[in-house]
């Protein structure tokens, strides 16, 4: 297909959902960080006060990389499973599968869109963090690269699950039953060298586990994870749910029926 037809409609896309998710702030922007606002409060002032320090950190610097990622994560998804179900919803998503433009154009734009937004509530995450306390980037190029890399993951999931979903309920079924919990069992809040031996095992299988570490990694230096591992499955769960993404839209899963 035309290369430059797909870069306008990759442009239009973005630029669709950064309009979208600026005109309705109040739910997309000011809520997530009310909440991390909270976590902050509650976990890292009043708790983390009783637990002391934690590989060499306070508790709240300890957990201020999970929660800013946590943040991203559930953004970069909340985004494209809300506007491309609306999309299906609304009846204009005929627009863009009757268009000139590749499937690859379709899902890429849609994934930037929830990648602005999930890094955008992660700026302000990190800003309300820094009142609490200090955060410095020990590994920069580590940091951008996972943040980047974990949300593209989730944005793509966000896809999948708005293939799929046939109604609002269904796109509220996979955050409340599947994120949250890998989320909060993800060492967001506690390193897994606290657990049990069997449980740090299963602890391995949750992929939000390398996501967090190797930002926390970046940011203060220290991990429960190697580096590169988490490189490793943070990269074939990107390939794999994109290659997973693409089939579906080719065969119209979700948006000929």
């Amino acid at each position: 297909m035309n290369l430059k037809i797909n870069l306008v409609a990759f442009y239009t896309i973005v630029r669709k959902e950064i309009l979208r998710m600026l005109r309705i702030w109040v739910q997309t922007i000011v809520p997530p960080a009310i909440t991390m606002t909270l976590y902050f409060l509650i976990f890292g002032n009043l708790i983390g006060t009783r637990i002391g320090e934690m590989q060499g950190y306070s508790y709240m610097q300890f957990i201020a990389p999970g929660i800013i990622m946590m943040s991203v994560i559930t953004n970069s998804y909340g985004n494209v499973v809300s506007s491309f179900f609306g999309a299906k919803y609304g009846g204009y998503i005929d627009e863009l599968l009757i268009a000139p433009i590749s499937n690859t154009t379709i899902i890429l734009g849609h994934i930037t869109g929830g990648v602005i937004r999930g890094l955008l509530v992660g700026t302000m995450v990190t800003l309300i963090a820094l009142i609490f306390t200090d955060i410095e980037l020990t590994h920069p190029v580590i940091t951008i690269s996972i943040v980047v890399l974990s949300s593209m993951v989730f944005a793509t999931a966000g896809f999948i699950n708005a293939l799929f979903a046939k109604n609002f309920d269904d796109i509220a079924i996979i955050p409340t039953f599947i994120i949250a919990p890998l989320t909060y069992l993800g060492g967001v809040f506690y390193s897994i060298n606290l657990l049990p031996d069997f449980w740090q095992n299963v602890s391995l299988f949750n992929p939000i586990l390398y996501m967090v570490n190797a930002f926390r990694y970046g940011v203060l230096g220290t991990s429960d994870i190697e580096i590169m591992y988490a490189y490793a499955v943070v990269c074939f769960f990107l390939v794999l749910l994109f290659s997973t993404s693409l089939i579906f839209l080719k065969m119209g899963t979700g948006t000929k029926e």
